[in-house]
């Protein structure tokens, strides 16, 4: 852990960018992917803290339209599918084949999202076996196709090259007037936020505070990374709410 992390961060809060997952980070894991909610009271926290920074964000894998229909948050951005927005939508030949490798294993399922699909194997008798199956033929589907495979907690997901949240935080941290970076996260995914945003040639220009949201499946990889740790969303409205 960083000491100071979360002060520094505070100091800049009129050029702070507030940065947050969405799963497992403002909304709990639950079974089934389609009935997540975040929080009751993290609308009224999002909308009391865009009035005092730069700018509060979400970036997720989910639809953008999903996420804002559960966080109806005036001047909330929303970047959904890992920033893959306007990508084109994937072919026939995609769809069949991740279908047909879903299709042999009970429990597992497949979300399309129009320019990416997702593989969700949390259901299966063993989450871990199921994704070593489906790993190796998804990075084939993906590579064949000029895409890339992204994993999270329970999920493996083809999306076009390109995406990925490091690629959307470097975007938004890098606006001129941004001054200090809050970024929370609980997934694979935020693996590679927390390894853009610890490199030394940022830090030198931005205040950084990086909270990996403890759940029971957090990889420890990012528990590791993190300025600070918070237990689940609850931990993280606290903390937001004390800025």
């Amino acid at each position: 852990m960083k000491p100071g992390a979360l002060e520094a961060v505070q100091a800049q809060l009129p050029g702070a960018a507030i940065l947050l997952d969405f799963d497992g980070t403002l909304a709990p894991i639950v079974e089934r992917p389609q009935d997540a909610r975040p929080l009751p009271e993290a609308v009224d926290v999002l909308t009391a803290l865009i009035r005092r920074v730069a700018r509060v964000a979400v970036v997720t894998g989910r639809p953008a339209s999903f996420v804002r229909d559960r966080l109806p948050v005036p001047d909330l951005e929303v970047v959904g599918l890992y920033g893959a927005i306007g990508a084109p939508d994937l072919t026939s030949d995609i769809r069949t084949d991740v279908a047909a490798l879903v299709s042999v294993i009970a429990g597992a399922w497949v979300e399309d999202k129009g320019s990416t699909i997702a593989v969700h194997v949390r259901n299966t008798l063993d989450p871990d076996v199921a994704a070593e199956q489906v790993r190796g033929p998804l990075a084939r589907i993906a590579e064949s196709n000029g895409m890339v495979l992204l994993e999270g907690k329970r999920v493996l997901e083809i999306a076009p090259k390109g995406g990925g949240k490091g690629s959307v935080v470097a975007l938004m941290v890098a606006a001129p007037l941004i001054r200090a970076v809050l970024y929370a996260g609980d997934d694979v995914a935020d693996i590679e936020v927390f390894v853009l945003l610890g490199r030394p040639a940022l830090a030198e220009r931005l205040s950084v505070c990086r909270i990996a949201v403890l759940g029971s499946e957090t990889p420890a990889d990012l528990v590791a990374m993190a300025d600070l740790t918070v237990d689940g969303p609850e931990g993280l409205l606290d903390v937001l709410t004390g800025l």
